[in-house]
């Protein structure tokens, strides 16, 4: 048998333990991804400029996002990151800043 231990409030039939707060971006720094975002604008620039668009998307969404004081479009920077996926090689350091990004978006 498995014990669970929660460390604050349970309030709600699923919301234990994080005060009635939810995090919907797995706990990322905005800034961190913000950061991410820029790097891969400017790696895309270089590598595959006809993906460079995409990127900027994303980078525009998390600004505006910021901004506006609300949620990310999930699904216009999951539509970005998946095309910009399609486009760049396996293993490239694109790839691999695309991949974080949803990592940290929890996309």
């Amino acid at each position: 048998m498995s014990t669970y231990n929660f460390h604050g409030n349970i309030s709600g039939p699923s919301n234990f333990g994080d005060h009635g707060h939810i995090e919907i971006n797995n706990g990322a720094d905005p800034a961190a991804v913000l950061a991410l975002a820029d790097r891969l604008v400017e790696r895309l620039r270089g590598e595959h400029p006809a993906l460079a668009p995409e990127a900027e998307a994303v980078q525009g969404e998390l600004v505006r996002a910021g901004q506006e004081g609300r949620a990310v479009d999930r699904g216009r920077i999951r539509t970005a990151l998946e095309t910009i996926g399609v486009g760049v090689a396996a293993g490239s350091g694109s790839l691999a800043l695309a991949q974080e990004i949803q990592r940290a978006l929890g996309l």
